[in-house]
């Protein structure tokens, strides 16, 4: 998506830098409200990754809520900034922006209390209420921290590794399906995953299938959604190239994608985030139909 030239963000939701001892072991505790579901992470990206087999044997254990050191806000970005390719800060600050409007319109209109995630950029390494990570973990989010933590070179990593058309929507759809899993920490629905339950129609790809759909909700109502003086929208409409470049990156991080790379045959039954197929689909969903087309939980199949 494009940025209105001019428009200036407002926001205190993203800060950059941080850092903490190395990671021990990789693992990454993704729940909500003291659920137990653990999601291991060791190979590359969690956004997309099959962990089948893959995890080691002791996850790190939940730690304290204190947040990184030597962190700083961005603030103070410009709507040219944020289109610039190489300005991966200004363009997730822009849509940590655009992200927190919409969420608490949305929320508010359904009678939900609300607020934002924040959302740690880091280099290399980062200490956090679910563990220490390392740059290969990806993107995720922790909800004791009610926190997103994403390492800015995964975005590179995403075209030049896993061969995405990238683009500044790809990016930013990267940044809303995380801000999904936050909504559904705030919702509850986050603890409906349960630990261990892989394939096809588990719970662990139906709750990324709803993340998915969250972040087409959001790609829809974006182009509504004002800047601090409410003068005019932050986002253009998205064109279909735009549109393009964000379901190629839910086909390039599908699990049957990403087996079919790892150089082993697809295994349907160790899918933890959904085929590309799957991931297109409820991405359209929530585009075309909005927030309420995004029920994975009782839909037959998904």
């Amino acid at each position: 998506m494009t940025f209105r030239g001019d428009a200036n963000f407002d926001t205190t939701a993203v800060s950059k830098g941080g850092g903490g001892r190395g990671p021990s072991g990789g693992a990454i505790a993704v729940g909500g409200g003291g659920i137990v579901t653990v999601i291991l992470v060791v190979l590359s990206m969690i956004f997309g990754v099959d962990l089948t087999g893959l995890s080691p044997s002791d996850p790190i254990s939940p730690q304290s809520q204190s947040q990184s050191q030597d962190s700083e806000e961005v603030t103070g970005c410009t709507g040219e900034e944020a289109n610039d390719p190489a300005n991966v800060t200004c363009r997730m600050e822009g849509g940590a922006d655009s992200m927190s409007q919409f969420w608490t319109t949305t929320m508010a209109a359904n009678n939900i209390e609300y607020a934002d995630p924040s959302v740690q950029l880091f280099d290399r390494q980062v200490s956090t209420g679910c563990g220490d990570a390392s740059s290969a973990v990806g993107p995720f989010y922790c909800p004791p921290d009610q926190r997103i933590y994403l390492d800015e070179t995964f975005f590179a990593q995403m075209r030049d590794q896993f061969g995405a058309d990238g683009g500044n929507l790809a990016e930013l759809y990267v940044l809303g399906h995380e801000w999904g899993h936050h909504i559904q920490n705030v919702t509850g629905q986050l603890g409906r995953v349960q630990q261990g339950d892989t394939g096809p129609q588990s719970t662990a790809v139906r709750s990324e299938l709803q993340a998915d759909c969250y972040a087409g909700a959001w790609m829809a109502g974006a182009s509504q959604t004002d800047d601090n003086d409410g003068s005019a929208p932050v986002l253009e409409p998205p064109t279909e190239e735009q549109l393009g470049q964000a379901l190629d990156a839910a086909k390039t991080i599908g699990d049957d994608s990403l087996q079919e790379m790892s150089g082993g045959g697809v295994n349907p039954e160790g899918w933890t985030h959904g085929s590309s197929e799957q991931r297109q689909t409820w991405l359209l969903n929530g585009y075309n139909g909005g927030v309420g087309a995004c029920d994975t939980w009782n839909a037959p199949e998904v």
